[in-house]
């Protein structure tokens, strides 16, 4: 039974052995299926669980790695959980149950590219997961977007792929863009990772994997959307010899990240870079005038900064009253009301129903003027949200986090076409409630 489609549809709210019930179907690939289930033995109320057949000359390989994988502990490698045999439908599988993600870099990718600085603040997780599997002698195996997840706000790599470098490649699944020109020779290795990750680089960046031919010999055809920063390093990942790509070690300190800024006297506004790099032993007799320099301009600009941005919050918060006008004006909560009623944005035809964040007093309390954020959305033609990503980055993640919870429980209206709709939606927060109001980007 190969169907993964027909899986989907027969064992949702089975129970696997008696101890894993599929509660909801997540997504599937052409060889496996995954559901949402739990973990009762180690108090897991929300885990994924991997199927797939049960190949009886691989089936004995696949458990002993799994076995393997589960001895592994590592803050950027999701956590193997459990692994064994089982039977649906009168047929043989395997599983595998794991950490649960709320969200995969797959799903991401379909509403919009990431950007330069985004891609910069995964690749130190994903080279420090590699470095540690490398420094194991152990291979990834399956470096693409589904398998980079995020896991309570933090990235991790799925490990269920996870091998013996130097090991025959023995799979139910088919080649893909993914595999490095070598795989036909039938061996994983760490220089295999390397082409994993540049393939994902690029798509990471662009929406589009590269274009290259496993039987002829040329170079990878990068698309000539992808950021000139990244172009020098994807070439030498795609190397077509192995031998000549670069060693994680190599990426690990090209892309290490900054140290953090010293702590200053007078503490300006929190900043994402170093407000003083650490200066060069032959300008170390500037240091007292750079710092007290620097150290003025930058309450200066904050200074300023702040009366902008306080006249911004007020006209922002005139303009969204003027151009709303259903939505009834917001008013601060009396003190013995624990949680402020949330104004909902005017409904529009298309938008059968609105989830408004559920933030806690504490937090709101902790509001100063307006908080926006914006949530990009896929919504499939039953009208439900299948995807869900954070439009900019955010300050606030509690906020953030609020935001996306809600946006993830949108439904909007059917559609008669096969295509995906995609949805902006703006969730602004005070003191005294909630706002939410949606913008349809288009059909993909």
């Amino acid at each position: 039974m190969t169907n993964t489609e027909g899986w989907t549809k027969e064992w949702e709210r089975q129970i696997v052995n008696g101890v894993y019930p599929l509660r909801r179907y997540l997504g599937r690939s052409s060889h496996s299926v995954v559901f949402l289930t739990e973990c009762k033995a180690q108090n897991v109320t929300r885990a994924a669980i991997k199927i797939l057949p049960a190949d009886p000359a691989l089936m004995d390989a696949q458990l002993a790695h799994w076995t393997m994988v589960a001895t592994l502990s590592h803050p950027h490698l999701i956590r193997l959980l459990d692994a064994g045999r089982c039977q649906l439908g009168g047929h043989n599988f395997l599983f595998a149950v794991m950490e649960y993600a709320e969200q995969t870099l797959a799903q991401i990718l379909p509403g919009r590219p990431l950007t330069p600085d985004e891609v910069r603040d995964l690749l130190p997780a994903t080279l420090d997961a590699l470095a540690y599997l490398h420094g194991k002698t152990l291979v990834h195996g399956g470096l693409k977007p589904p398998n980079f997840l995020v896991v309570d706000d933090q990235l991790k790599l799925a490990s269920d792929a996870i091998r013996p470098a130097g090991e025959r490649t023995a799979s139910t699944a088919k080649s893909s863009v993914y595999d490095p020109p070598e795989a036909k020779n039938g061996r994983v290795s760490t220089a295999g990772d390397v082409w994993g990750l540049g393939i994902t680089l690029v798509e990471a960046l662009t929406q589009t994997p590269p274009v290259w031919s496993r039987e002829r010999s040329e170079s990878v055809s990068l698309p000539a959307s992808l950021a000139p920063e990244f172009v020098g390093t994807v070439q030498r990942c795609l190397d077509r010899d192995p031998g000549q790509r670069p060693a994680i070690a190599d990426l690990v300190a090209q892309f290490k990240p900054a140290p953090p800024a010293a702590p200053a006297s007078a503490a300006p506004p929190v900043m994402d870079e170093p407000l003083v790099r650490t200066p060069s032993a032959q300008n170390s007799s500037k240091i007292p005038f750079l710092v007290i320099a620097i150290t003025v301009g930058i309450i200066t600009l904050w200074a300023v900064w702040t009366g902008v941005h306080l006249l911004h919050t007020h006209a922002g918060v005139q303009q969204t009253a003027a151009t709303i006008p259903q939505s009834p004006p917001a008013v601060s909560a009396p003190a013995a009301v624990e949680n402020p009623t949330a104004s909902i944005a005017p409904s529009l035809p298309a938008v059968l129903h609105q989830e408004i964040p559920d933030v806690s007093h504490s937090a709101r309390e902790s509001i100063r003027g307006v908080i926006t954020i914006g949530v990009r959305v896929i919504v499939d033609r039953s009208g439900d949200v299948v995807a869900a990503t954070l439009d900019n980055r955010a300050s606030r993640k509690h906020f953030a986090r609020a935001a996306m919870d809600a946006a993830k429980k949108w439904k909007f209206a059917q559609t008669t076409d096969h295509v995906s709709r995609v949805w902006l939606l703006h969730f602004e927060f005070t003191r005294a409630g909630t706002t939410a109001r949606a913008a349809e980007l288009g059909s993909k």
